[in-house]
């Protein structure tokens, strides 16, 4: 039973979960003025070489809401958009970060998206983590936003795009169809368990769909109860079994699925440290990750960063970024741990 009580702290605290519990390094600014900013900025990029720091203190100390509003205000002012004036003044990684954090987070999700797909072989790793990851609520708004910039349904390209048990999974998962309560039946979790377990450790072969249907459609908490259930049966971890009975694309991201139920925070600890771990890094990830948890668990991610790794996030960074792009990261991390 511990297991679960262990789990209610980040339950609580999940983005899957309705309870509002804001666990972001970056809050709205008091006393917020769009157009006061707007000047700002405009000066900071109209002078004689972008002044780099006014651009990173306005942008990393506003919430996502307000940089929208300093968007407006910005063409207003100028006839140009902050994000074309912030591309032609700024390049490589601090560029990409700048326009993260100018980009609306469902609009940068969509666009993520957009990117894992285009190109000699889908960039499957990305698609895994946006949709493992993301609530019922950001999916949709991620498919509207496709919608509204190619006219075309996501679902429908994404099946051009992806094949197999793989595709049947991450369609459900683009489908947006998580049950989305909070109650839970512990009786249908012993069933789900069970044939979960007659699925696959039990059978010579794996049945792959009994995993997709109950991974892709239970709620997060029937799913809790169920990993609980399914380590009393099978005496081990559904992960393990996973990993034991799979591979390829859909091996990742049922694993994915898995430790999002466990932890959302705990499973992009581990993105990021992956990410930075080894020669070179992999910016694309890193920047995704801090853009888009900024204002939700990112507090919680350096936690469990610090938990696993022994040393901070803060400090992962600054060891393994430079100039300015490690300077905005740093202030959306927010402090040292």
């Amino acid at each position: 039973r511990n297991l679960l009580q262990d789990d209610l702290d980040s339950l609580v605290n999940s983005p899957s979960f309705s309870l509002k519990v804001e666990r972001g390094t970056i809050k709205p600014k008091e006393n917020f003025d769009a157009k006061e900013d707007a000047v700002a900025l405009r000066k900071a990029i109209e002078g004689l070489g972008t002044k780099e720091k006014t651009v990173i203190d306005i942008l990393t100390h506003r919430s996502s809401a307000q940089r929208q509003l300093i968007c407006g205000a910005y063409q207003e002012a100028t006839g140009r958009t902050l994000l074309d004036d912030v591309k032609g003044d700024t390049h490589g990684k601090f560029e990409d970060f700048l326009v993260a954090l100018i980009t609306p987070p469902a609009a940068y999700d969509c666009h993520e998206v957009m990117r894992a797909m285009k190109g000699a072989g889908t960039k499957d790793s990305v698609l895994v983590e946006i949709f493992a990851s993301r609530s019922n609520d950001q999916i949709a708004a991620l498919n509207d936003v496709y919608l509204q910039e190619t006219q075309k349904k996501l679902v429908f390209d994404l099946s051009k795009e992806v094949s197999g048990d793989f595709a049947k999974a991450l369609l459900l998962l683009a489908e947006a169809k998580r049950d989305q309560s909070s109650a839970v039946d512990g009786e249908k979790a012993k069933e789900d368990a069970k044939a979960l377990y007659n699925a696959g450790e039990k059978k010579w072969g794996t049945d792959e769909s009994k995993f997709i249907d109950i991974l892709c459609l239970r709620s997060v908490a029937q799913l809790r109860q169920t990993l609980v259930e399914y380590k009393n049966i099978s005496g081990k971890t559904l992960q393990e079994s996973i990993e034991g009975e799979m591979s390829g694309e859909l091996e990742e991201l049922l694993v994915a699925i898995v430790k999002c139920v466990k932890s959302v925070p705990a499973y992009f600890a581990e993105r990021l440290y992956e990410s930075m771990k080894g020669c070179g890094t992999d910016e694309s990830t890193l920047n995704r990750i801090m853009a888009s948890r900024s204002e939700i668990d990112l507090l919680d991610i350096r936690a469990e960063f610090k938990k696993r790794y022994e040393h901070s996030l803060h400090s992962a960074i600054e060891s393994d970024c430079s100039g300015n792009y490690e300077k905005t990261l740093l202030k959306i991390c927010g402090g040292e741990d």
